[in-house]
């Protein structure tokens, strides 16, 4: 979100790129004062700053997309200078961040809009700054048949690099299944990449909170949850070896699992989580120990934990996660495919129990 402080600084907040100083620098250089009234002069800065082109550039198109109009687009598009233009970030009608004709319409939930864009030449993955993709906005304001479209043309489902965020994270943190059911069945990577959790010599592991598992967990989202494990996620995030257990600050979970008994979530989460195979030894001490009084824990969440330490998963539950793991999360959704009865290929993919 972009936000602007009481002394007029630009901050943004979940963006790739902080402007704060260079917005602070911008008003010292033109004599600007530290009261409210600089923030008028907010909108004409970012437009010499971060537009593709001079600001008064033709925004016809970018408000078309806007508003859903598409007649005009079309019209437009006719034109080869607009054309020329398709993928020009500028500052429209109702926005502050310049962006590009398909980011905006993808952000208005356009969807015929989109379509038509990417149709002339619009690119899908060119990022505002913010680093957020068309398909990241479409997601991010809950807009399926957008997220559709855009899947459909060959959009990433990742988004991009240069955002802290993703569409599966966004997806699975308000509770939109359907539309990280889409981004799954498009090939999204369901965890974090285990090679960015170590930093420099320290090794510090990045926050459970990066986790689309953990996410979902917190926002009580439990459907989101089970499709992602369903997908592949890993259920001990954060903790792949002893080497990761042995980095782990003392003071905080060692694992999902240890996170999700601390913090008191659904009893269903952890149901789930032992189901698809988490690994309970990786929760270290009694969850429900005195040095633990001060979170509020979930009383049958702690019991399911305790009940399954203390018996064995049976053979089939041991072979079904002993599969899934050997096929791995790109062939998962192929596993229908495999020569096995359809009763074996219901209880592997968690259809039947």
């Amino acid at each position: 979100m972009l936000g602007v402080t009481a002394r007029g600084q630009l901050v943004f907040t979940n963006g790739a790129w902080g402007l704060k100083q260079q917005w602070t620098d911008a008003r010292q250089r033109r004599g600007f004062g530290d009261d409210m009234s600089a923030g008028r002069n907010l909108r004409a800065w970012l437009k010499e700053q971060l537009c593709d082109y001079s600001a008064d550039q033709d925004t016809r198109l970018h408000n078309a997309a806007c508003v859903g109009d598409i007649d005009t687009i079309r019209t437009l598009l006719q034109d080869e200078q607009f054309l020329r233009r398709i993928d020009e970030r500028l500052v429209w009608c109702s926005g502050w961040l310049p962006c590009s004709p398909l980011r905006i319409a993808a952000t208005a939930g356009h969807a015929d809009c989109v379509d038509l864009l990417i149709r002339y030449g619009a690119q899908l993955e060119l990022v505002d700054v913010k680093g957020q993709t068309p398909l990241y906005v479409a997601t991010e304001n809950g807009h399926l048949d957008c997220v559709q479209v855009l899947l459909k043309a060959g959009a990433n489902p990742n988004g991009s690099l240069h955002n802290r965020s993703s569409p599966v994270y966004n997806s699975a943190r308000v509770g939109r299944a359907d539309i990280l059911q889409e981004l799954i069945r498009y090939g999204a990577d369901v965890d974090i990449d285990h090679q960015l959790l170590f930093r420099g010599s320290g090794s510090s592991l990045r926050s459970l909170a990066s986790s689309p598992l953990y996410i979902s967990a917190a926002y009580h989202n439990v459907s989101c949850f089970r499709l992602l494990l369903e997908a592949g996620a890993n259920p001990d995030y954060n903790c792949w070896s002893a080497e990761c257990l042995a980095n782990l600050p003392r003071s905080g979970p060692s694992c999902l699992l240890d996170a999700i008994l601390q913090h008191g979530f659904d009893h269903e989460i952890v149901q789930l989580l032992i189901d698809f195979g988490a690994d309970l030894n990786l929760v270290q001490g009694d969850p429900s120990a005195e040095q633990h009084f001060h979170l509020s824990q979930n009383p049958k969440a702690l019991q399911l934990y305790k009940e399954a330490k203390c018996s064995p998963r049976s053979l089939s539950q041991i072979c079904r996660i002993t599969v899934r793991r050997a096929l791995g999360k790109k062939r998962l959704s192929s596993a229908r495919t495999l020569p096995l009865p359809p009763r074996v290929l219901k209880y592997l993919l968690y259809e039947e129990s």
